[in-house]
């Protein structure tokens, strides 16, 4: 996955909006002022931090060692940080993403829930 296809993908999703509060280099993904998806799109390699259950989270890690780890600069107890440059599928990857995005979703106030529902 390249980093102009990651962020079409993030930006897929209903309400999904990019922004910049840290720095310039840094992409912050977020669904209704959620954050759901992190990354500098120009490191290299490419990594991404995306919010995950916490019991999937162990999961992941032991199952893609190296590939997802423990979120940098998240709580490592519900965000991982998932490299992207080609050890992983795409589907993988994408799956990920979703989960992360479907996670925020999910904790959001019911009438924020119901306006995407709507849209």
């Amino acid at each position: 996955m390249t980093p102009q296809e990651l962020r079409a993908f993030c930006l897929s999703f209903n309400a999904a909006v990019e922004d910049f509060p840290f720095d310039p280099r840094t992409s912050v993904f977020k669904v209704r002022g959620k954050l759901f998806a992190l990354t500098n799109l120009d490191a290299l390699p490419l990594k991404v931090n995306l919010k995950c259950d916490p019991d999937d989270a162990v999961r992941l890690r032991a199952a893609y060692d190296g590939l997802i780890v423990p979120g940098w600069h998240m709580n490592k107890r519900h965000w991982n940080t998932v490299t992207v440059d080609g050890g992983l599928p795409d589907r993988v990857i994408r799956e990920l993403v979703e989960d992360s995005y479907d996670l925020v979703v999910a904790g959001l106030p019911r009438a924020d829930r119901l306006r995407l529902d709507r849209a």
